[in-house]
């Protein structure tokens, strides 16, 4: 496990769901949150430098591997919720950690996180350590 991660590693969107997100009990269907995360992953890697065309680019795809999501509360129609991205682990795998938030009371809706891994798209294989080229995109030593 990597050290406690500085706070360029994390970055913070702000979204008010969309009609068509909904249930038909008025609120956010449970499988839009995981729409919500990517929009935050991304914009957290946009700043870093390393969304998907540098990903791309760099020889290498991030598959999400395994995901797990603690719903607490339901987000409505309107509603403005902050989610937060934050890099936590990145030597053998990247581990993204997300926290969705009410907007305006602070109050916590869901808690996530996702598992990528590195995966050399020359040879399809799967990378068991992080390439350089990730830890040249987050700052950080090997």
């Amino acid at each position: 496990m990597n050290a406690a991660p500085r706070a360029e590693l994390s970055h913070e969107v702000e979204i008010s769901p969309a009609f068509h997100d909904l249930d038909p009990m008025d609120i956010v269907w449970h499988g839009n949150y995981v729409k919500y995360l990517e929009v935050a992953r991304c914009a957290l890697l946009q700043r870093l430098g390393y969304d998907v065309p540098q990903m791309r680019e760099s020889g290498y795809a991030w598959p999400i591997v395994d995901m797990r999501l603690k719903y607490v509360r339901s987000i409505e129609y309107g509603q403005r919720v902050k989610v937060r991205a934050q890099i936590v682990e990145w030597e053998n795998r990247l581990r993204i950690e997300y926290l969705i938030r009410d907007a305006v009371t602070g109050h916590k809706i869901n808690s996530a996180w996702t598992i990528q891994v590195a995966v050399d798209m020359r040879t399809r294989e799967m990378c068991f350590v992080c390439p350089p080229v990730l830890w040249d995109k987050l700052g950080v030593a090997p």
